[in-house]
């Protein structure tokens, strides 16, 4: 997978909890923050998927069957 740089800018003392993380577990910054944020996203990913059912539920997201999609989308299944 392709590498992006990124800048971010983080409170000092995060800063500094990270930098000492990372001299103690002997990895990268670039590693730590990787990982928290692929943790972190994966929980997000939890919440959309509540927040979509909910939305199902009160009826405010509808929802297709899938051969009515692929009929609109002119997918032969």
């Amino acid at each position: 997978m392709a590498t992006v740089k990124k800048l971010i800018s983080m409170e000092e003392s995060l800063a500094k909890e990270l930098e000492n993380v990372s001299k103690i577990l002997k990895v990268s910054q670039s590693e730590i923050v990787e990982k928290a944020l692929d943790f972190y996203l994966d929980y997000i990913d939890g919440m959309v998927a509540e927040k979509v059912s909910k939305g199902i539920k009160e009826g405010k997201i509808k929802v297709k069957e899938a051969d009515e999609v692929f009929k609109r989308l002119g997918i032969d299944v």
